[in-house]
Parts: C-alpha cells; structure tokens; sequence
C-alpha cells in the first residue's frame, strides 16, 4: 500500500510535465500565427519596452533561448509566403533602388579606393572600423552581456540575448544568399582578364586558380551580400528598437553600423549594392528577432495572469505517514 501511494504521489509530481511541454509547444505555435499579423511592439509603444516588462515570467532561459532562435530561423525564412500585397510593394521598391545602385557599383567602387589611397587618416579609419563589424562585434556583445549580468540589469541581459539571436540567425542566411549568388568581389582579379568586375557566378562556382596556380577558396571571393554589415545592422536593429525611447541609443547603434557597411567599400571588400542589401536586410532581421521575442513575452504575461489563483495537490508527511492536502493560492 505504500509502494502504490509512494508511486501514486510521484506519478503526481510528475503529471504536469508532459502538459507543460505541450503547453510551450501550443505557445510557439501562436507566436508563428501572430507572425502574420501587425507586430505588438510599435514604434513608441513604451509599455512594451520599460524595464518593468523584463521579469521573471517573460525571461529568456536556456531552453526558451533555443525555442525563440528555431521561431526566428522559421518566422524569417517563412515570411516570403505569408507576405501581404503592401510588403512585395516595397520589396518592389527596394528592388528598383538596388538596380539603380547595381549600375553604379563599379565607378563607387574606383571612386572609395581612390579616396583611401589619397588619405592616410581614412586608411587607419577605415581598417579599424571595419572590424567592428566581425570578431570585435562579438566582443561588444560579450561586454554589453556581462555588464548586464554583473549588475542585475534584466533589460540589457534580455536585449544582448536577442543581439546575439539577429547575429545568429542573419549568419544563416547571408551564408545562404552569399553560396546561392556567387558573386565576384571586388578586390578580386580575373587570373586570364587581369580584370574585376562584379560578375554573378552562382552557386558552386570555383574560381579560377591565380598565377601560382593555386585555386583560391571560393567563399573569400563571394560579395553578395555583405555580411559584416548585416551583422551590424541585426544587431544595431535589435538595441534601437529595445530602446526606442532613448533617441541617443538608437543614433549611436545605426551610426556604428553604418560606419561598418561603408568600411566595406572603402576597404574595397564589397560593393556598394551589397551594403546596401546587407542593411536591410539586417535590419529586417532584428526586427523580426524583437518583435517576436515580444509575442512571446506578451503570451507568457497572459498565460500568467490566468494561473494567478491556482489550485495544487500538495501531500504532507505527519505521523509516520502520508496526508492528503490540498493547497489554493491566491495572487
């Protein structure tokens, strides 16, 4: 009789997990179907952006952190197809300015390196800023991270946390655009022409081996899109948006990044309609990555609000045996 109330108690305990797991599944599904709809978090909406919001039942653990990255992933390679009329609008718009930039690519590129040769400020200027861009990046969200860690500042923590979520997710999809366009960079050499030019190659092209006879490593020669400045634009997307109501924050994050993409031309590395795409593109990405953090934090808020008074079965040991008891809280 023991053994089958021990086992009955523990069968007990153990019940809600398979709810609870059913009941995340069930909140992600209605973040995917919130994804179709206008965004909660709007441009000076400052009750979803005070720090207040950032508690305890909104905040990214490790696995909600793995669960927002596979939304996000999803919700940005899905969204072409759910996309209404007024959105390919602008894609059409965008595609129409990216063309007019295509034409002009090659004299912005003479005109930046002729720029950098003739000025040795802009040449140490240029090397530096650019880093940021990469390795440095991430440094600086190591940094933002554990300033927020070391002093309980549950905003910072959270907006790092989604930086690094935009950072992520805008590596995978660059890498994809970068292998399925093949373009030509700029600082690379025809080994036959002995000429650059911003050529398209598609994916598996192998570039020509060069006058060592050595064949160069096809992804350093791929430009399309530019994903240092992806990077910087996801990522200075996410702080921006986080701290809307902070003005200073959000010049200084979409400053630095746009140092970063023209650094990219001036460094000859990228042309200028690969920085171009690579910022909207990153900046469509933290966006994204925001927005959906607060579907999620939206929908935990409600869900809590509903648990407030909650009715438990909790077992007492007195007497030498076990005691049924039940316990209602109130909130």
């Amino acid at each position: 009789m023991r053994r089958l109330l021990r086992y009955g108690i523990l069968w007990w305990m153990l019940l809600p997990l398979p709810f609870a797991a059913e009941a995340q599944k069930e909140l992600f599904k209605k973040m995917d179907s919130l994804s179709r709809i206008p965004p909660y978090l709007k441009r000076g909406n400052k009750d979803s952006i005070r720090r207040e919001f950032y508690n305890q039942t909104t905040k990214i653990t490790f696995p909600v952190y793995w669960k927002l990255l596979a939304s996000d992933l999803k919700q940005q390679v899905t969204s072409p197809f759910y996309a209404k009329p007024r959105l390919w609008y602008r894609t059409a718009a965008v595609a129409g300015v990216t063309a007019g930039v295509l034409l002009l690519d090659v004299p912005i590129s003479r005109n930046a390196v002729d720029w950098r040769k003739n000025s040795t400020t802009l040449v140490s200027t240029s090397k530096y800023i650019t880093r940021f861009g990469g390795a440095y990046e991430v440094y600086t969200l190591a940094a933002l991270g554990t300033y927020g860690w070391l002093f309980k500042n549950e905003k910072i923590k959270t907006t790092t946390l989604l930086a690094t979520q935009a950072y992520i997710t805008s590596a995978v999809i660059f890498e994809a655009a970068k292998f399925l366009s093949g373009r030509q960079r700029p600082y690379y050499y025809d080994p036959e022409t002995n000429t650059n030019s911003p050529a398209w190659h598609g994916p598996f092209y192998q570039f020509r081996k060069d006058e060592n006879g050595n064949r160069p490593d096809s992804y350093s020669y791929t430009s399309f899109p530019s994903g240092h400045t992806c990077l910087a634009f996801a990522a200075a997307t996410v702080y921006a948006m986080e701290y809307s109501d902070r003005p200073l924050v959000k010049i200084s994050a979409y400053t630095a990044a746009s140092l970063i993409g023209l650094s990219r031309i001036t460094e000859n590395k990228h042309w200028a309609s690969d920085v171009l795409i690579g910022g909207i593109l990153g900046h469509l990405i933290g966006r994204q990555v925001v927005n959906n953090y607060h579907r999620y934090a939206k929908l935990k808020s409600e869900e809590a609000a509903k648990n407030r008074n909650t009715l438990t079965f909790a077992p007492q040991f007195q007497f030498g045996r076990w005691l049924p008891g039940v316990v209602y809280t109130f909130n």
